[in-house]
């Protein structure tokens, strides 16, 4: 598996875009997934991209940003337009957005159609190349479940809608995470991976309290330390080399936590590989 270290990650740190690729390279990540405000303020300096990253071993595995579904269709040429620039300047292949604002459950039929044509017409404007457009599993979206996510897929009907699979909001949602991807996995091209401590604590992955510097980050816990089994879901993941993951942290500590949670992905490939690995202890 292919991991990656989010720029959102350091959303509220005095640090700059070279010392984030000098931190990814040095403990071994793969790739930098590029939160759209960052790659925004970057585009202003004219030495960064994708040939100033590739020099830390670095690629940007996925450029995440948030479409404006509910605007008109000029305001989403424009956005998408933008983005495709980009993603263009940091050889990004993956646009991932979000799928409204509103839950599956609590949104009307036209509505639901409505978005699934934004989607659509924002896949027709990406370029004739490789990039593609990730819908996140996340809650108060029309992805919030497997059966919505699968149905909004078939909605839109476009080889270019792909998921990013959040593995926590489905678990939020009441859905087993290894049936789930079972059932989506032929449209996955990303996955976020993020714990919490307890069910009842979930509330503190809200964007408002995610975004706000002063948010609570009660119950945010390392992969290995939640309520989450990480170990079995990664296990439907083992010997899949083109499998492409990003270490989702909102939390404190985030060079320690993210350390940790590559050190235990890396521990159970390992131990996986073993020739020993399925042997009893003598």
């Amino acid at each position: 598996m292919k991991l990656s270290v989010c720029t959102i990650s350091f959303r509220h740190h005095l640090i700059s875009i070279e010392e984030v690729a000098r931190w990814a390279r040095m403990h071994g990540f793969q790739g930098i997934e590029l939160w759209g405000p960052h790659a925004r303020n970057l585009s202003r300096e004219p030495g960064y991209g994708a040939e100033w990253l590739s020099a830390y071993g670095l690629e940007v595995s996925m450029l995440s940003d948030y479409l404006p579904l509910d605007g008109s269709v000029s305001e989403l040429r424009a956005k998408v337009r933008s983005l495709t620039e980009l993603a263009s300047r940091w050889g990004a292949r993956k646009l991932r957005t979000f799928a409204g604002t509103v839950g599956s459950v609590g949104l009307a039929r036209a509505e639901r159609r409505r978005i699934a044509e934004r989607l659509r017409t924002a896949c027709d404007l990406l370029p004739a190349t490789n990039l593609v457009l990730l819908v996140e599993t996340h809650p108060q979206t029309l992805a919030d479940t497997t059966d919505s996510t699968l149905d909004l897929l078939a909605e839109v009907d476009h080889p270019r809608l792909r998921i990013n699979f959040d593995v926590l909001h489905l678990w939020e949602a009441g859905d087993e995470p290894a049936t789930a991807l079972a059932t989506l996995r032929k449209y996955v091209s990303h996955y976020h991976l993020k714990n919490i401590r307890d069910r009842s604590e979930l509330g503190v992955f809200s964007p408002a309290n995610v975004y706000s510097p002063a948010g609570s980050r009660s119950g945010m816990v390392p992969l290995h330390d939640g309520a989450l089994d990480y170990r079995t879901f990664l296990s439907t993941l083992a010997g899949d080399e083109r499998a492409e993951a990003s270490l989702e942290w909102f939390g404190d500590d985030v060079e320690r936590t993210l350390r940790e949670d590559l050190a235990f992905i890396r521990g159970l490939a390992s131990r996986r590989s073993s020739p020993h690995a399925s042997q009893p202890p003598r």
